[in-house]
C-alpha cells in the first residue's frame, strides 16, 4: 500500500506533487550569460523544492497514518484509497 497524506486545508487526499520554485527560463539565461549568478539561482532552487497539495498547492500536508492525520481524515468523513 502507497503511503498517502491528507492536506489539512483541503483535505485532499493522496500523494503531494513536488514544486520549485523559480523560473527554468531565467535559470537558464542567467546560466547562459553569468556563470556565478546563473550557480547561485540554481542552488536556491534546489533548496526551495517542497512537496505540495496539488488541488490547492498549500504545503500542508501529513501523512494520514499519523494521529494528526487520522483526525482530519474522520473529521473530514473522507475515505483513504488502497493502492497496490
Amino acid at each position: 500500500m502507497l503511503k498517502q497524506n491528507v492536506c489539512t486545508v483541503c483535505g485532499f487526499i493522496g500523494k503531494p506533487k513536488r514544486i520549485t520554485k523559480g523560473n527554468i527560463l531565467m535559470e537558464l539565461i542567467l546560466w547562459l550569460f553569468f556563470l556565478l549568478p546563473g550557480l547561485i539561482y540554481s542552488i536556491w532552487r534546489l533548496t526551495t523544492r517542497q512537496d505540495v497539495c496539488p488541488k490547492c498547492f498549500n504545503p500542508t500536508m501529513i501523512p494520514t497514518d499519523t494521529p494528526a492525520g487520522q483526525k482530519l481524515v474522520n473529521e473530514y468523513g473522507l475515505k483513504q484509497e488502497d493502492k497496490k
